[in-house]
């Protein structure tokens, strides 16, 4: 059967403490600030009672617990705290945050959701439930272990936009073309920055080592010069599907476009409203677009219902203001 999550909304968790719902459960899902969820007596403590298999789901920006897990704060704030917003910049610039991927959906969501999973898989064999903690400082932390082991071993240092995966090395960056457009170059490996060097015409100068950080800087002002000779489609012909590791950089509404997304079926188009196809991508649970995009609460009566509650019993949740 289909795995059934309870979502604690905004407004009141306190309709899944309704007709038998949390004992029906597999997995409960809250966002709200630590204390919450037990001062409305819906804690882990308590759900866990009632229902020992439960999978209980946690969201925060900063956690169960420590000196700022009751403040408020967004994406931004999580992803300073962790470490993860100041080498995202260019040397000499102020640090650039990357939307709201790396704490909201990275660190935050996907950890939930991979937490959620692996608490099921692991009840499938003890038959007992647990809390999944997850905290988007924690979450943001993660996605830096690299970077992290990197600056252990003296491969990164503390000055944004001089490593090599922060637009300090010339064959790491994105570069404007001859028509104000931009390409990606991720010429990391020696024999893609050999075949680099070939597409761009400069494989016959006499240039410093690749890994000669002293000379990333001029190597970085040569290669814009040779960029912005052409188009960023005349270097799509040039490059594209070549191993100099190149894409051009596209935008939201350029990407649906693109021969490989739309040979792919990246992005879909499902009630007049294109957007990205679901994935990972699954050889026989094969997922599909069902629902345009959903007003909040525009399902709540429809989902209650899929539970078993009574139309009368979601009346007098909306009458209580447990539902809106």
């Amino acid at each position: 059967p289909t795995p059934r999550f309870l979502v604690g909304n905004r407004v009141s968790p306190q309709w899944i403490d309704a007709d038998g719902a949390l004992e029906g459960a597999d997995g409960l899902l809250e966002g709200f600030r630590p204390g919450v969820m037990e001062r409305l007596g819906l804690g882990p403590d308590v759900c866990l009672e009632r229902n020992p298999g439960l999978v209980y789901g946690r969201m925060t920006g900063w956690g169960q617990e420590g000196p700022m897990a009751t403040a408020a704060g967004h994406d931004i704030n999580y992803i300073a705290l962790a470490g993860a917003l100041d080498p995202i910049g260019r040397r000499g610039q102020a640090p650039v945050p990357p939307l709201n991927l790396v704490g909201d959906f990275g660190g935050g969501g996907m950890f939930l959701a991979f937490g959620m999973v692996c608490a099921l898989v692991e009840r499938a064999r003890s038959g007992k439930g647990q809390v999944v903690d997850a905290a988007m400082v924690d979450g943001a932390a993660v996605l830096m272990t690299m970077m992290h082991a990197m600056r252990g071993w003296g491969a990164w240092n503390d000055e944004r936009g001089t490593n090599i995966l922060d637009t300090g090395a010339h064959f790491y960056d994105v570069y404007e073309t001859a028509d104000g457009r931009y390409v990606s170059i991720g010429s990391i490996e020696p024999q893609f920055y050999k075949e680099l060097l070939q597409k761009t015409g400069l494989e016959g100068e006499d240039l410093p080592h690749q890994m000669d950080r002293n000379h990333w800087e001029p190597l970085k002002e040569r290669l814009a010069d040779v960029f912005r000779t052409k188009t960023r489609d005349e270097w799509c012909a040039i490059m594209e599907g070549s191993d100099v590791c190149f894409a051009p950089v596209l935008s939201m509404g350029e990407a649906p476009e693109h021969p490989h997304m739309k040979h792919r079926g990246t992005f879909r188009e499902f009630e007049g409203v294109l957007q990205p196809a679901p994935a990972p991508r699954f050889s026989r649970s094969v997922a599909e677009i069902t629902r345009r995009e959903a007003a909040a609460g525009e399902h709540t009566d429809e989902a209650l219902s899929d539970w078993g509650f009574s139309a009368e019993r979601i009346s007098k949740l909306r009458e209580t203001g447990a539902i809106a």
